[in-house]
């Protein structure tokens, strides 16, 4: 049983509990762009497909879905504040704010308009929000056509952007995850250069951390602790390649790692992962693990094959 799969090492250990979402017949998903923990401590899944924002109770329950006619096509979703979420739109170019029922309450770019590739200008697919913990501020990576990061305040007037195409410290190739720590650091997940790149608020680079392979989700738990989505292979050349996801890592901020969470590889079987693209560590220390497993099965798995989208990785208790 793939409940029964233990992923993880030392004192990160998790069971790969695939039937925690109790959904309702007709509701589901095609993939899972991001997921959050509400204060209100339900779990907010981004899908993509017909269903854009399905939310459950912490047991799995089902709650309500909404957001149809929204986004263009989902890519992850922050906590902000008052139980409001903050919304990246990749194909649409936007960022939207809304509250935990749906209503829009700010929108940050111009919906369905972009501007020119890696012109630094926001925004150009824009892949992902953190919220600064003293000003409320955010950053926005941006993205896969424009290879920068944007500060905005909380009303959403810009304030500064920094970045650009390229493989020297502050520059980027898919700035793809974005978080911020306690003190206000400003953790980037800098897929296709294989690393996660640290700067103060004000864009000034502070250092880079190059052990994870194509860092596709990052998130810092109450924890302070990095929780790293690895997507592992990118083409035939490294398909057979192992020990480079997909997973989860699990480091410290100050790069070192102290647990490997999949080691099975790519793959269907139990405990095996596709892509994973979000996550979410609730206060007991359980992730909430989404994948975009549609997308990268596409060549590699048979076209009816029964993928995986999203799980609980349950810690366990020594």
């Amino acid at each position: 049983m793939a409940n029964a799969v233990i992923l993880g090492e030392g004192s990160y250990t998790y069971r790969n509990d695939t039937d925690w979402a109790k959904l309702p017949s007709g509701i589901g998903w095609r993939e899972i762009a991001g997921v959050a923990i509400g204060a209100d401590q339900r779990v907010y899944v981004f899908a993509r497909g017909e269903h854009p924002m399905i939310v459950f109770e912490s047991d799995g329950t089902f709650v309500e879905t909404w957001g149809q006619g929204i986004w263009a096509n989902p890519h992850a979703i922050t906590p902000g504040p008052d139980n409001t979420f903050y919304t990246t739109d990749h194909f649409g170019h936007a960022v939207r704010q809304v509250t935990a029922d749906g209503e829009v309450l700010l929108t940050i770019g111009t919906p369905g308009v972009a501007t020119g590739l890696h012109s630094g200008e926001p925004f150009n697919m824009p892949t992902d929000v953190a919220v600064d913990p003293a000003t409320g501020d955010l950053f926005i990576s941006d993205g896969y056509k424009n290879s920068s990061v944007h500060r905005f305040s909380a009303e959403g007037e810009h304030i500064l952007s920094w970045g650009g195409p390229g493989v020297d410290p502050g520059e980027f190739s898919i700035p793809h995850n974005i978080d911020t720590d306690a003190e206000g650091y400003v953790y980037v997940a800098d897929r296709e250069n294989h690393r996660i790149q640290v700067f103060d608020g004000k864009g000034n680079f502070q250092t880079q951390y190059n052990n994870v392979h194509r860092p596709c989700t990052l998130r810092i738990g109450n924890d302070g602790l990095m929780y790293v989505g690895e997507l592992g292979f990118a083409g035939r050349v490294d398909r057979e390649v192992p020990n480079i996801g997909p997973r989860v890592s699990i480091l410290t901020t100050s790069g070192e790692r102290v647990s490997k969470v999949g080691h099975l590889g790519f793959g269907l079987e139990p405990g095996q992962m596709m892509a994973p693209h979000a996550l979410a560590v609730d206060a007991k220390g359980d992730i909430y693990l989404g994948e975009v497993a549609d997308t990268a099965g596409k060549g590699w798995v048979p076209e009816d094959a029964d993928i995986l989208s999203f799980r609980k990785l349950v810690k366990t208790v020594a």
